[in-house]
């Protein structure tokens, strides 16, 4: 197997060994073909989009058996056309058959995710606005999926709890009120740590911005309270949008001069890009 980059080299064995591991032992493969028999099969490109997860892609026959070989034919964040071929894969023909769906898996969960995020970079071209991930990503893919993001043209929200505080309603309405939030918060952490605060109303944003919070987050706000707060903030803060955004909105969100939006779809809902493996004769 080649050597791996980050993030597949830090997640993708255990996933790929927990991966095969669920699918093998192949009872058709076998029976099939002899052990000495091989095959060249290609993955074909059968709906347009962006590729992510090609070094899972090829990893996965590697991983099963030594001898597979794979010619990537294109490459992560590389856009890609119905009739394209991706890559070459060859090796001996019970394994390559064995992981063909292991591989398969990485390859257009990831590409989808790309796709997607590529359609909402595309949708707020032209303005400031950049197009933020979420945390609602598979559990143990989520380094994966972000690269994915990255693949796709978007950029990386925080990549767990660890790096960031972010105050929700949950955090809010328990500790009584933003600024007894951002008072603990702040106690605690220092000024070291990022901090998000998110806001419902125009009322909370104002709250917010008397306590010199730095990044505020329009809660499901429509586009004339998002509006609104981009007049009352004049760049005091940076301005994410979050909740309900979708392709057919995006862009006058964008255009309300916010500088993010955040997009939990990218990751929890993103199609799987159609891709498939073609044996050659």
């Amino acid at each position: 197997m080649h050597e791996l980059v980050e993030p597949y080299a830090s997640h993708l064995p255990s996933l790929l060994a927990a991966a095969l591991a669920e699918d093998l032992p192949d009872l058709t493969g076998p029976a099939v073909f002899g052990p000495d028999e091989t095959l060249a099969a290609a993955l074909v490109v059968k709906a347009p989009g962006v590729v992510a997860g090609a070094p899972a892609f090829a990893a996965a026959f590697a991983f099963l058996d030594g001898r597979c070989r794979v010619e990537a034919l294109r490459g992560d964040g590389d856009a890609v056309r119905p009739g394209d071929e991706a890559a070459l894969v060859s090796g001996p023909a019970r394994a390559v058959l064995a992981a063909e769906r292991t591989a398969l898996n990485f390859v257009t969960r990831l590409s989808g995710v790309a796709t997607l995020t590529r359609r909402f970079v595309d949708a707020v071209a032209g303005t400031d606005c950049k197009v933020l991930d979420t945390r609602k990503t598979t559990p143990g893919w989520r380094a994966l999926e972000k690269h994915a993001v990255r693949c796709g043209g978007g950029t990386n929200h925080r990549m767990g709890l660890f790096d960031a505080a972010m105050l929700k309603d949950t955090h809010l309405a328990a500790a009584g009120s933003i600024t007894a939030a951002v008072s603990r918060v702040r106690d605690r952490w220092g000024a070291g740590v990022p901090l998000v605060v998110e806001c419902a109303d125009l009322a909370m944003v104002e709250e917010a911005l008397a306590c010199k919070v730095e990044h505020i987050m329009l809660d499901n706000m429509d586009l004339a309270a998002v509006r609104g707060a981009v007049a009352f903030v004049a760049g005091r803060a940076r301005l994410e949008v979050s909740g309900g955004v979708t392709l057919e909105n995006v862009r006058g969100f964008a255009e309300t001069g916010v500088d993010f939006a955040s997009v939990g779809a990218l990751t929890h809902s993103a199609p799987a890009l159609d891709l498939s493996l073609k044996v050659r004769p």
